[in-house]
């Protein structure tokens, strides 16, 4: 019933618009990818409605920016699959005006949904080629709430803590003690965990030194490299 509502929502934004191929797929994407799967968060899947994900993608994969899969980006990263981002968003709560660190740019697709949102967005990218390509795009699509750091992950980015929220989409073997004190108290963090075998949590910080963690689901992410 619910899934209908949004889809009825989504017929009535794009009523009276032309779609190009790309904007045929992005709906489709959303529509069969992310509400179908239980994703209700209406910012969210108005986020994921428009933004462009061919933009962050290399030309040569533009085809299958829509697929429901991740996709290399160069560099040994990816862009995550347009469900896991959309998970992701949601389970952080976040709202226009929140403060949200992400560590990890990649490709700037996550920033760009993020912004898109409304939050101001302080994302860290240890690799700076992905860090100055996803600058270009997140520029050229209009979005000035977005602010880079290249740099190291692991370190967050301490002097625009406290965040209301951060998202890490890099695996890490375990939670990072330094980004769990740069979340506000009742801040949320959504972090993929683990080598071989990783999972999805979400941290919930509770008190000045006390967290709240909860397993989500099973994941696949490319590790969390520190920098020298």
């Amino acid at each position: 019933m619910f899934a209908a509502s949004l889809l009825s929502i989504l017929l009535i934004l794009h009523a009276h618009t032309e779609m190009d191929e790309y904007e045929k797929l992005r709906r489709l994407m959303v529509e069969e990818q992310i509400i179908k799967r239980g994703i209700k968060d209406r910012e969210v899947i108005r986020a994921m409605l428009k933004v462009p994900r061919e933009k962050f993608v290399p030309p040569q994969e533009r085809g299958s920016a829509y697929g429901d899969f991740p996709l290399p980006i160069g560099y040994g990263q990816t862009i995550s699959q347009p469900y896991i981002v959309a998970y992701m968003t949601e389970q952080l709560e976040v709202k226009k005006g929140d403060r949200v660190l992400e560590i990890g740019t990649g490709s700037g697709y996550q920033s760009a949904i993020l912004a898109e949102i409304g939050c101001e967005v302080y994302t860290v990218e240890l690799i700076e080629e992905l860090s100055k390509r996803a600058q270009r795009i997140i520029k050229e699509l209009g979005y000035k709430n977005v602010h880079f750091k290249i740099g190291d992950g692991y370190q967050g980015w301490k002097e625009y803590a406290p965040y209301d929220a951060i998202i890490v989409t890099a695996a890490p073997p375990r939670i990072p003690e330094k980004l769990k004190y740069q979340m506000k108290i009742g801040g949320r963090m959504v972090i993929p965990v683990g080598d071989y075998y990783q999972y999805l949590y979400k941290i919930a910080r509770t008190g000045k030194d006390s967290w709240k963690k909860e397993r989500l689901i099973g994941v696949s992410f490319v590790p969390m490299v520190r920098g020298n």
